[in-house]
């Protein structure tokens, strides 16, 4: 456990979209020297195997893994520093325990710990189209203060391809916790 003020939370879930959740993670570790503590909830390790057909980030000098069923992990405590947290792909099921105080698993209770200790907490949805239960449950989050980014595309980038697209939207969600990662800037060239 290397978790200080210097570390970020990613939260991933078993939303489609695991593409997003490696690229944030490779341009995490490329543009900043913070610490990673990474929770990847059952399903969501299903969907990486089967999305990208490669093994999960494991532990390193900068990636720490928990389990998403260890409530007693330091994730679980306001106590405990941090830089803020995102999960990306964010399920609306998840989403929806986040809403209602519904912590019953690591990534859950880190978030519910996010919010209390006012710390950013940006939500990825990866689902569509969204119910009016889908939308109750983003505006009570947004209310408190948590950012809900679903990854939209953009064009003014003129991507060449779906990898460049989630790097530019990636780009943006990092640096929504202050992590400086280049990206195109709005404007006729």
């Amino acid at each position: 456990m290397n978790c200080d003020s210097s570390s970020l939370t990613l939260g991933v879930c078993g939303a489609s979209g695991a593409l997003v959740a490696r690229t944030l993670i490779a341009q995490f570790l490329e543009y900043s020297s913070w610490h990673l503590e990474l929770i990847f909830t059952e399903t969501a390790e299903q969907v990486w195997h089967y999305e990208l057909d490669e093994p999960l980030p494991q532990n390193g000098a900068r990636i720490t893994l928990h389990s998403v069923s260890q409530l007693t992990d330091a994730l679980a405590s306001g106590s405990t520093p941090s830089r803020g947290m995102i999960i990306a792909p964010c399920s609306l099921a998840t989403l929806a325990k986040i809403a209602h105080g519904m912590a019953d698993n690591l990534l859950t209770r880190a978030a519910d710990v996010t919010i209390k200790e006012r710390r950013p907490l940006i939500l990825v949805p990866r689902e569509s189209p969204l119910s009016a239960i889908h939308l109750r449950n983003m505006l009570s989050l947004a209310e408190l203060g948590v950012c809900i980014a679903p990854p939209m595309l953009t064009m003014y980038t003129r991507p060449q391809d779906m990898q460049q697209m989630v790097a530019e939207f990636t780009a943006h969600i990092l640096s929504l916790v202050g992590i400086d990662v280049p990206r195109t800037q709005w404007g006729v060239q």
